[in-house]
């Protein structure tokens, strides 16, 4: 009797070819993640590496565009009164004490005769305002904006950088 070749190993060989097989790619597969993910970490590390290097080269110039020299120039005290609520009698006031911002003393200079004008445009604005209007949590920045705004149009063609807030008080 012959004997009949066992089919069963031809199979598992194959099927250990074929395991063999995906096994290799897998690793194939690793092997370009790994070589991928280290030209990411290369080109990172050069990128960052330019960014410190330009960063340096830049803090050695000398910043003389950040050094501007700047002027303050006091306005007089205010005391105002408010405009009442409605239905309200008891009166409110405010008291103010003002500074401009402005880019230089030569600046100043032109703006200093213009101050009594300066100071009609603040009070005329301020008088129309109730004392509701500065409770809110924006209140002071619109004032500030709108004084700002005031006063470029009453020192024009000088200009003035700021309004800024010495003192602020509401009774």
């Amino acid at each position: 009797m012959a004997k009949k070749p066992k089919k069963a190993p031809a199979p598992e060989a194959e099927g250990e070819e074929g395991e063999a097989a995906p096994a290799t790619g897998g690793s194939t597969k690793k092997r370009v993640i790994l070589i991928a993910a280290g030209v990411l970490l290369v080109a990172g590390a050069g990128g960052g590496g330019f960014l410190v290097m330009r960063s340096r080269a830049h803090a050695d110039k000398p910043a003389v565009e950040q050094t501007l020299p700047v002027a303050f120039m006091d306005v007089r005290e205010m005391t105002l009164n408010l405009m009442p609520a409605p239905g309200q009698s008891q009166l409110r006031f405010v008291r103010l004490k003002l500074a401009l911002e402005v880019r230089d003393a030569k600046v100043a200079s032109e703006i200093q005769p213009l101050m009594p004008r300066v100071e009609d445009t603040f009070q005329v604005f301020l008088r129309e305002l109730r004392a509701a209007d500065f409770e809110a949590a924006g209140g002071t920045y619109r004032m500030r904006e709108e004084l700002l705004r005031r006063v470029n149009v009453a020192v024009y063609p000088a200009k003035v950088d700021a309004v800024l807030f010495k003192d602020f008080i509401i009774q």
